[in-house]
């Protein structure tokens, strides 16, 4: 017998100590390790933290194997991590039903455990006892399962696994979208069971679906059964997301020390090294001390001031764990391996020599890792003056199996016995590796030959979609329809995946199936979903994003591939030509660049070699999968109207079950033609007269249904956005009203009990006159029948009311009336596919939302991720009865978030978006510019098309200037309101035809409004209070009235109006309201209180704190008050620079401003200003001059301000005069 090497004695040790620390809580039956003698409890987190010292040392045996017992001990230590690894599959396998209800309502209810029993794989707790829904320590055992698979462990067994681990992948996609209890169980740090959007569970989730991305689970024995697909846009939107958070941890953590399992190993999910650096110097900086890192700041587990017998703290304690954290040494663990992938030996070093001082050494030889150190309990007041002083005492389990595994692993790794590529088999380590620049290859196809030909008169030569047979081309949404059936198992009852949206990066691939090469055009021109697509220069727009966001985030081999069709909607109204928009982007495209990427356009056949092709083997003939089980299957996609591409039918002898399925899918949403063409000559008067108004009609219908309703409408509060024609205003208002014989009038036609016949209102349809009309008749069929109602037009039977509305909405687009389709949309219930990652979007970039009008009963606050079917009834319930402002709502947040993404500086120190306050001031901006009524710029607002509402949307974040300009609608259109068009100005801020001379065109004809106020997009104070910049250009309908104003009339108004509607402060506000609180008791706005208590809560920089400050600033109705309210608050903050301990009790803002505004008043009477000049607001009794004055200069808002606060806190200042100058 040989004797043994140094190493193999080394590695002896080891495992002796592996064996006595970790393997001898492992349940023989189970497999699970439990958290200590006397916690039978396995938690799924830890059990895999705790496994991989295992796993590591069974390869160091394998390595350095130095006689045939260590090669057997490599394969006992292999066969102890497969079966953990088993036992929590058992565990979870058994919960089976909660991952296929999860996949739906992504509620914490329906979650998988955290932690189950160790010796029966049970559960231990109730659902609801326990913050269970931790995404990360899902993806966790997703990545290891990836990780040890890869380095050659077999731990999945049938088939039957394999498609449960498939919708594992389901249940933690949609990460990016799921507020969770994170890596320390607890959600949001007040600990009162609050789920938030965690950085480590998002990072987390994305380095899984990477990691197991067509990963064959049975290793080198499998087939292409047991491949697990992800699909990449998952992916992508957990990294955007991860970025727009980092270093933040969450909303009420600023930073926490587990984000370093995701910068670095195991997950390695950041690819960008400055993040990284960023990160990891923020947790040394604030978190790290003498012993380890704190978990994050002011987390009062196990400290000698936390209450151990209650659940949940009280928001003001936790100020009392400020600077007594306890410290966990499993960090350094973290930071040690950390260096060994950055080969950094310094940091190697340093962290083993600390790790050293701090291990706990037991008589046999054995180190232990203890759980955390603590203060003790005598010396709390000592460390909290003077942070790190203090010698701490171990606390907690000992050992901590996870810190214990982990530092096992980091000796392993520092002593040579592992390679850094050994533990992390699928180079996860390289993500932060140089990328190299992407080429876009984009196909334009042409729907039939007939446009073939429309673009060959313009030189522009394609193919249709007959040509490129047998290459086949389909929309996006019958990919959608076939992933469906990926992981469908019926022996545990799961459905496959969820019909989710599939993105642009999941379309720009090539999909090889059943031997046939299918592409598919992105989802941003499929116009059944919504109707942006029904815009072709909003379709434009769209690409553009898509073709810049496919060069920064296509990772795979090959290049990606764009199928752009050119159909029969991007032609002109009269179907002769192509739209201009649409052609000017093909000679673009044909450039090499477009938006900022670049692209190469050519054949789909050329493109066959450079590409990237998935095989979706699970829709194989000889796999289980049935595309018809039953005869409904395939038409479950929830908002289907109309077909894909005619041209790409196969004949219908050579159709296998494939083709069937995809035309069967296509079948069920190509529309059959139903509606009554609008009559022009109908004699008889049109079913509604022109001035009856809706509320009126519904009036009629409520009274049918024996409802009362009420005659007033809803208005808001600036008297703009009045219901137009088509919202619906079932307010609960105390006048009712009696209806005095309108019956007659409206020609609503009744039966013969006087009730509403609705037959003989279905044969109506024929002779309205407008589109809008047959709306409207449809509408009130909808109301009081509902949308399955069979109508039996014209005798037909199965022609439901919703039939009708489809092709009424269809009738529209083509039209591109948009009002209407916005209505329509509205009746329908449509939903934007993206609106649930649109919220995430705006959410993680630290935005909350609100939908709805002020104030708050109605307006709805959302400030963490909601499932899509909750987040449509939010909004349809916060819009009211208004359907239209449900549209349009769902509308303003997808473009918020694609402004959010592509231009985030918009959005600085604007914390809470009011979407119902932002359309508010679209109306009046646009009542502004066209000198018009309330209810005509509503009535115009839901004109515009969804191109010009973004343009809009865009002018006022960024306070830029825009025209207006009215065109005639071709005399042939049905709609009555004008067409507008937004515009950006020129420099010189007036437009052509004012330079003429021509100014007042009649209205009729053209007409030009703008009033010429220069608004810089940043907020216009600064603490010197620099002058603001003078406009650029006078009014051209001069304001002649009131010549004492001058040319800049309304512009501090408009500009504070408007910054008070999307809330912007100025920079570093928040921080400085947090001073300030430190030195009074609290401020009063409004009649609101902020305490000082707050900041024994939450810290300065806490997303939290923001959000406190906003809700109370929110109760302020009134834009423009609100905004003279943050300004009074900044003079105050200069305060909490002075040394001054306190400046008295509680701080009423509004005091404040109500004596600068008399001050104000008092100077302008003693230059003897009389009349309109003093006129004051009804509502806050704030002069209208006042709110309309620059802040700086010698009369500006400021100087006015500042001398009310020193009347107002004359006690508490200094007595020597020069403090406040």
């Amino acid at each position: 017998m040989r004797s043994r090497s140094n190493s193999g004695v080394r590695l002896d040790g080891y495992a002796r100590l592996v064996q006595r620390t970790i393997l001898r809580h492992q349940n023989p039956v189970t497999g699970l390790l439990s958290a200590s003698k006397d916690h039978k409890d396995a938690w799924v987190r830890d059990n895999i933290y705790s496994i991989l010292a295992v796993w590591g040392l069974g390869m160091a045996y394998r390595k350095n194997a130095d006689r045939d017992e260590d090669k057997a001990k490599a394969y006992e230590l292999e066969q102890n991590v497969v079966k953990l690894m088993r036992g929590l599959l058992q565990c979870m396998m058994r919960q089976v039903d909660k991952v296929e209800k999860f996949k739906r309502t992504q509620s914490t209810k329906d979650c998988l455990h955290a932690k189950y029993n160790s010796a029966t794989c049970a559960t231990v707790v109730g659902d609801d006892q326990w913050g269970h829904l931790q995404v990360d320590a899902t993806s966790l055992y997703l990545l290891f399962l990836a990780q040890m698979t890869a380095s050659g462990l077999r731990i999945i067994f049938t088939l039957d696994e394999v498609a449960f681990v498939q919708n594992l992948v389901f249940y933690i996609e949609a990460a990016y979208k799921v507020a969770d209890y994170g890596i320390w169980e607890r959600g949001d740090k007040t600990n009162q069971g609050i789920p938030e959007l965690n950085a480590s569970s998002v990072g987390m989730a994305k380095a899984a679906l990477e990691a197991i991305d067509e990963l064959d689970l049975f290793g080198a024995h499998g087939g292409h059964k047991s491949v697990i697909h992800v699909l990449p846009d998952e992916v992508e939107h957990c990294q955007s997301i991860l970025y727009s958070m980092l270093p933040r941890a969450s909303t009420s953590k600023e930073i926490d020390a587990g984000l370093l399992s995701i910068i670095s190993y195991p997950a390695f999910a950041v690819e960008d090294l400055n993040l990284v650096n960023v990160t990891k110097s923020e947790i040394i900086s604030k978190l790290q001390g003498r012993y380890g890192c704190c978990r994050f700041l002011r987390d009062g587990y196990k400290t000698p001031r936390e209450d151990p017998s209650r659940l949940h703290y009280d928001p003001a304690e936790l100020k009392l764990f400020e600077n007594i954290e306890c410290e966990w040494p499993v960090f350094w663990t973290y930071l040690l391996i950390d260096g060994v992938f950055n080969e950094d030996k310094i940091q190697v070093q340093e962290y083993r020599e600390a790790l050293e001082g701090i291990l706990i050494r037991e008589k046999n030889g054995i180190v232990l890792m203890p759980e955390l150190y603590a203060v003790p309990p005598e010396k709390v007041d000592e460390e909290y003056e003077n942070p790190h002083s203090v010698d701490r005492v171990p606390v907690g389990k000992l050992p901590h199996l996870w810190g214990q595994s982990l530092y096992v692993l980091s000796c392993l790794l520092a002593e040579g016995f592992l390679a850094a590529g050994e533990i992390d088999p699928l180079n996860r380590r390289f993500s932060t590796g140089f990328k190299p620049d992407v080429v876009v290859q984009v196909t334009v196809l042409a729907e039939s030959n007939q446009i073939k030909n429309l673009l060959q008169e313009h030189g522009i030569n394609v193919q249709s979609i007959a040509d490129i047979h047998p290459l086949r081309v389909q929309p996006a949404r019958i990919l959608s329809n076939l992933y469906t059936m990926l992981g469908r198992n019926k022996n545990m009852k799961l459905s496959g995946r969820p019909h989710r949206h599939i993105g642009v990066l999941g379309t720009s691939k090539l999909y090889v199936i059943r031997n046939q090469i299918f592409a598919f055009t992105p989802q941003f021109t499929d116009q059944h979903h919504f109707y942006l697509a029904l815009d072709n220069q909003m379709i434009v727009e769209m690409l553009k994003t898509e073709l810049a966001y496919l060069t920064s985030c296509w990772r795979m081999t090959g290049r990606p591939t764009l199928t752009f069709p050119i159909t029969h909607t991007m032609l002109v109204d009269d179907g002769t030509d192509i739209h201009p928009a649409v052609l000017a982007t093909i000679r673009k495209l044909e450039d090499g660049y477009f938006g900022g990427a670049r692209v190469k356009i050519g054949k789909l056949s050329e493109f066959l070699t450079t590409s990237f092709h998935t095989y979706l083997s699970f829709l194989d003939p000889d796999c289980d999968v049935k595309l018809f089980d039953d005869p409904n299957e395939g038409r479950n996609s929830p908002d289907s109207e109309y077909g894909g591409y005619p041209a790409d039918f196969c004949e219908s002898e050579s159709q296998d079950e494939l083709d069937q399925y995809i035309n069967d899918v296509l079948q069920s949403t190509a529309l059959k033609s139903y509606l009554p063409p609008t009559s022009k000559t109908a004699n008889q008067p049109p079913v509604f007269s022109a001035n009856h108004s809706t509320k009126e009609i519904l009036s009629i219908m409520a009274k049918t249904k024996g409802l009362e309703v009420p005659a007033v409408s809803m208005s808001l509060p600036t008297k703009v956005l009045n219901t137009h024609r088509k919202s619906l205003n079932l307010v609960d208002n105390p006048h009712f009203f009696e209806t005095k014989d309108r019956e007659n009038v409206l020609h609503l036609p009744k039966d013969a009990h006087g009730d509403l016949d609705c037959r003989k209102l279905v044969e109506q349809l024929k002779e309205c006159p407008t589109l809008h009309d047959q709306a409207d008749v449809l509408y009130i069929l909808h109301i009081l029948k509902g949308a399955d109602w069979d109508t039996e037009l014209d005798g037909q039977y199965g022609v439901t009311v919703h039939c009708l509305l489809n092709e009424l909405y269809r009738k529209a687009g083509l039209n591109q009336e948009w009002g209407l389709i916005r209505y329509i949309s509205g009746m329908l219930k449509k939903r934007v596919e993206v609106l649930a990652e649109a919220c995430t979007d705006l959410l993680s970039h630290h935005k909350q939302l609100t939908v709805g009008l002020p104030p708050e009963p109605r307006e709805k606050i959302i400030t963490t991720p909601l499932p899509p079917e909750e987040l449509t009834d939010l909004i349809y319930e916060a819009s009211g009865q208004d359907i239209s402002i449900a549209v349009l709502t769902q509308e303003i947040i997808v473009y918020l978030a694609m402004y959010v993404r592509s231009q985030p500086s918009l959005f600085v120190e604007m914390l809470r978006l009011r979407i119902g306050l932002i359309i508010q001031v679209m109306a009046t901006e646009l009542a502004r510019s066209l000198k018009c009524s309330g209810e005509e710029a509503s009535e115009s607002l839901m004109n515009l098309s969804p191109f010009d509402m973004k343009n809009l949307l865009h002018h006022i974040l960024s306070g830029k200037e825009f025209g207006v300009e009215r065109s005639l609608r071709p005399v042939d259109s049905s709609s009555s309101s004008p067409a507008i068009s937004i515009h950006e100005m020129g420099h010189s801020g007036a437009t052509k035809t004012e330079r003429s001379g021509i100014t007042k065109l009649k209205s009729e004809m053209k007409q030009f409004f703008h009033e010429g106020h220069s608004m810089s997009s940043s907020m216009f104070i600064s603490v010197k209070g620099s002058t603001p910049s003078s406009p650029t250009s006078t009014s051209p309908t001069g304001s002649s009235g009131d010549t004492s104003w001058g040319d800049r009339k309304g512009q501090w108004l408009r500009r504070r109006r408007l910054d008070g509607a999307i809330n912007r402060v100025p920079v570093g506000f928040y921080e400085k309201v947090w001073k300030i609180l430190q030195k009074c008791h609290g401020l009063s706005i409004d009649g609101y209180v902020l305490p000082s208590s707050t900041t024994r809560e939450m810290t300065p920089c806490e997303i939290k704190f923001a959000v406190h400050v906003e809700s109370v600033l929110n109760h302020v109705p009134q834009p423009e008050y609100r905004q003279l309210l943050v300004e009074a608050i900044l003079v105050l903050t200069f305060l909490s620079d002075i040394e001054v301990n306190s400046i008295g009790g509680i701080i009423h803002v509004d005091r404040i401003v109500h004596m600068a505004n008399d001050l104000f008043l008092q100077e302008l009477k003693s230059f003897g200003a009389t009349g309109s000049i003093l006129e004051k607001d009804v509502a806050t009794g704030i002069c209208h001059f006042f709110y309309d004055s620059a802040p700086s200069g010698a009369y500006g808002t400021m100087t006015y301000l500042t001398k009310a606060i020193i009347i107002y806190l004359h006690d508490f200042l200094p007595s020597t005069g020069c403090a406040m100058q």
